[in-house]
């Protein structure tokens, strides 16, 4: 199973960008896709969550209204569109793979991708 996270990069205050997460090795349909943010010095939050199955959408306090999450099928991907980003936003975000009970906590996803980083400067 592998988790590819891309997208992230360096933008200014108001700025978008859209992360994605290939999986291979495992069908999203069946699994709920989660992205989480670790910024240096604090602890793995979780930011929004998709049931591939259903496609119902968790988002953290600080996502709502401003990140969306979506699946592609037929790629086997999970979007995460991050728009309005603030500088309380960079961080490494990393996607993972798993049938939580609680979609934004991390001890419950079973496949982790590498990360993709996010900076949010003027």
């Amino acid at each position: 199973v592998q988790l590819q996270a891309s997208g992230g990069g360096a933008v200014q205050p108001g700025g978008s960008l859209r992360l994605a997460c290939a999986a291979s090795g495992l069908t999203v349909d069946v699994y709920a896709i989660g992205w989480f943010r670790q910024a240096p010095g604090k602890e793995r939050e979780g930011v929004s969550s998709i049931k591939g199955s259903d496609g119902t959408t968790f988002y953290s306090n600080s996502a709502k209204g401003r990140f969306s999450i979506s699946v592609d099928r037929t790629k086997n991907t999970v979007y995460l569109q991050m728009n309005s980003l603030k500088p309380e936003d960079p961080a490494v975000y990393t996607c993972a793979a798993g049938h939580p009970t609680l979609p934004l906590l991390p001890y419950e996803y079973d496949y982790w991708g590498q990360g993709t980083l996010v900076t949010v400067s003027s």
